[in-house]
């Protein structure tokens, strides 16, 4: 009997990772002219490491689609890539070929969300993200409001006797979207506290424009932003819509988080502090330089 191959399947490799919520990107060869390394259909998964398995046809084009995956799991925007093989490239690097390979490469990680609050809002938001494409995780410190029967479209409901024995259950990664939602500001000051702390690229905050500042001057004052990159706290939180039902609020906060998913924040108009202003509420000596994009 041949003993068992140790090289996953790829497409179990996808099924693998979307359930971790594990960022990926997935190219494919589309298209070839002439004499090339890589065929069509061969397939390339590229985490966002640089680890990858499968491939494109090695050498020189390999280590291209690499990188562009790396791009497009960090904007998580797909792309098509034409990859020219000129007569100077094939010499560099050993190949004995020369053409043109087209290669589409796809975000394939499922977009999370961390929810803190499960209260009527959240309710709302859990349903309308799950609906937008989102695994959406819910934490709160009460199990009579975190529960699968509230959530039902939760991928996860986390509940402990407090939102820090919720945090040590959590695993963010930089691909996440942290939105705070609880029922009090000192909860939402901790949940806060807590996401800027994690690699998460964007974290959200509702509340009023007073709230947002009070909690970031309590926030820099015991030293709980130094090396924060406040660009990635949206507050308050949600593109300007003029609604106010729980439902309306909902809508508003997913848009944003899809604009932000696809790097169309820019030019919206949000509810957002500027991240200049946040600085300089917080104390900070020293104001973040990048484009604060989708300020009001």
């Amino acid at each position: 009997m041949a003993a068992p191959d140790p090289t996953p399947d790829l497409f179990e490799e996808i099924v693998r990772l979307r359930a971790l919520g594990e960022p990926a990107a997935l190219a494919t060869v589309i298209g070839t002219r002439g004499s090339t390394p890589g065929k069509e259909t061969m397939r390339l998964l590229v985490r966002a490491s640089g680890e990858f398995l499968g491939t494109v046809g090695g050498g020189c084009v390999e280590a291209d689609v690499i990188e562009a995956c790396r791009e497009v799991i960090a904007t998580d925007v797909p792309r098509r890539l034409t990859l020219r093989l000129t007569a100077n490239a094939t010499g560099e690097t050993g190949l004995m070929c020369g053409g043109e390979l087209e290669v589409f490469i796809e975000p394939i990680g499922a977009p999370q969300v961390v929810l803190f609050g499960a209260g009527h809002i959240s309710k709302d938001l859990c349903t309308v993200a799950a609906r937008a494409g989102f695994r959406v995780t819910v934490v709160d410190d009460r199990a009579s409001f975190a529960n699968a029967e509230r959530f039902p479209e939760a991928r996860r409901v986390v509940a402990g006797d407090t939102f820090a024995a919720c945090f040590a259950e959590l695993d963010v990664p930089a691909s996440a979207a942290c939105v705070v939602v609880t029922r009090g500001h000192a909860f939402d000051l901790e949940c806060t506290d807590y996401a800027l702390h994690t690699p998460a690229r964007y974290v959200g905050l509702i509340g009023s424009h007073v709230k947002v500042r009070n909690i970031l001057r309590r926030l820099g004052s015991s030293g709980r932003l130094e090396g924060i990159d406040l660009e990635r706290l949206h507050a308050p939180i949600g593109i300007d819509l003029g609604g106010g039902t729980h439902g309306e609020i909902a809508v508003a906060i997913v848009a944003e988080l899809i604009a932000h998913r696809r790097g169309l924040l820019a030019g919206l108009r949000t509810k957002r502090i500027s991240a200049r202003e946040m600085s300089t509420v917080a104390g900070r000596a020293q104001v973040p330089t990048h484009s604060e994009e989708g300020s009001a």
